[in-house]
Formats: C-alpha cells, sequence, structure tokens
C-alpha cells in the first residue's frame, strides 16, 4: 500500500496475471462483438452474445448486477455518453454506437470501452470518433512512475480542446483491480503537476469522453443513461493498464 491523497493498492503478480487474463478476454469479446454490428440488429443481440462469449472463456461478466446494472454491457448510442442499457433499439447506418464491457478473473477485474461508427457515418462524427482514441493514447503514453495524474488529464483536455471538443467531466476514469471502481478517480481533465502520484504496480482505467458541444450531461430516466445535455454526439474509449517500470502495460488487448 503506498499513502497519497487516498489509499491505493499495489498489485501483487498473481493479481496482475489475473488482470491481463480478465483483459484479453473482453478484447476478444469486442472484436467478435465488432465482426457483429451492422444496420438492422439490436444492442441486446450484442449483450447476449458478449454474456455468452465472457462465460464461454470462464470469466464472469463485471457490469451484470453491479449497482443493480441489468445487462453485460453498456451501449450508449450518439448523444448518448455511457451507461446504456441494451434493449431492442435497432442500431443504423450513421449511428456511433458506444459499447463498455467488463469481466471478471479470480476476483480480479478489466474495464473496456469502444465507440463503433455504424455504416457510413459522417466526416464529424468521424472525426470525434478518431480524436477521441486518439486522446486515449495519449494519456497512456504519459502514465508512468512518478507522473501525476493532472498531467494525464491535462494532456487528454489539452489535445481535445485545441481540437474544439469539450471533455466530461462529471463522469471520469478510476482505479481498477480488486474491484470494478477503486481509488484513485482518473478525471480527463486537469492541472499539470497536480494529484497523486503514479506508482509501479497501480492500475488504473482511463476513458475519455468527448463531446461535440457543451461537457455537461444529464441522466435519462431509465437513471442509467448519460446523455449530453444538448443532444449532441459523444465519444468514448476506455483501456485499463497497469503502472510499470518504465511507463504502462495495457491489459485490456488481445
Amino acid at each position: 500500500m503506498i499513502s497519497s491523497k487516498n489509499w491505493v493498492t499495489i498489485k501483487s503478480k498473481q493479481e496482475i496475471a489475473s488482470m491481463k487474463k480478465a483483459g484479453h478476454i473482453v478484447a476478444i469479446v469486442l472484436q467478435k462483438i465488432s465482426d457483429l454490428i451492422k444496420p438492422g440488429i439490436t444492442t441486446e443481440y450484442l449483450d447476449s452474445v458478449a454474456l455468452e462469449e465472457i462465460l464461454s472463456m470462464g470469466a464472469k461478466p463485471a457490469f451484470l448486477g453491479l449497482y443493480g446494472f441489468p445487462a453485460t454491457i453498456c451501449t450508449s448510442i450518439n448523444e448518448e455518453i455511457v451507461h446504456g442499457i441494451p434493449s431492442d433499439r435497432i442500431i443504423n447506418s450513421g449511428d456511433l454506437l458506444k459499447i463498455d464491457i467488463g469481466a471478471i478473473v479470480d476476483g480480479m477485474y478489466s474495464d473496456h470501452a469502444v465507440t463503433f461508427a455504424v455504416g457510413d457515418v459522417s466526416d464529424e462524427a468521424k472525426n470525434l470518433l478518431d480524436s477521441t482514441r486518439n486522446a486515449l493514447m495519449i494519456a497512456f503514453q504519459t502514465v508512468a512512475p512518478g507522473v501525476r495524474l493532472g498531467d494525464v488529464g491535462s494532456n487528454i483536455q489539452i489535445y481535445a480542446e485545441e481540437r474544439g471538443y469539450s471533455v466530461v467531466r462529471e463522469y471520469v476514469g478510476h482505479g481498477i483491480g480488486r474491484s470494478l471502481h477503486e481509488d484513485p478517480p482518473v478525471p480527463n481533465f486537469g492541472i499539470p503537476g497536480r494529484g497523486m502520484i503514479l506508482r509501479e504496480g497501480m492500475a488504473i482505467a482511463i476513458e475519455p469522453m468527448l463531446n461535440i458541444g457543451t461537457w455537461k450531461t444529464e441522466v435519462l430516466e431509465d437513471n442509467w443513461t448519460v446523455v449530453t445535455a444538448d443532444r449532441k454526439l459523444s465519444a468514448h474509449f476506455e483501456h485499463t493498464m497497469i503502472v510499470t517500470k518504465d511507463g504502462a502495460e495495457l491489459t485490456t488487448v488481445i
């Protein structure tokens, strides 16, 4: 354990191995789901595939039942930012579909999200998607022992705002490991040189959420789905990573 603003768990070698396995599983499942995404299918169909695949690989779904969430994956479309509930809603060409997924292996968690362009999307939507993905990789490349979380968040914020996008502030990344959500919070904005110092063996999930319009959000009547307050497009990408001696290692990859 280390002491900073919060108590943060340093993961053991065995815990890291389990996290890598959990991350590998969600990456495989998301790749399989990506092959199924096309106009005319429902988000609940994708959810059923995700559950079957996670269980078939000996893992448990991390989201199902968590805080009362009723599904295996979150499916958020267009102005929906995060926490959308799979349903009989049909996805259409031109949609931006965000899928957030997690798995548990030996009590250790993974968390991963990708935004998919469905069919033919507008240049505006494609640029938002590409910029959000790039923001995540910029953050990943920032992570290393001794780096402060303010440095990570500010790099995301600067990249996004230079391109005219806003950064969601009410929902952030997080520590992860023995629970899906652990300390510390990992904002996608910040002040360089401020915030918790990262240490080798810490695990965090970084998840930029960029909007074309305002950064402000609202929650729909289902008490889960988060949307942009102005109903403009949003994109979301997320990776789980372990802080290493020289930088960070992604767990949510194949």
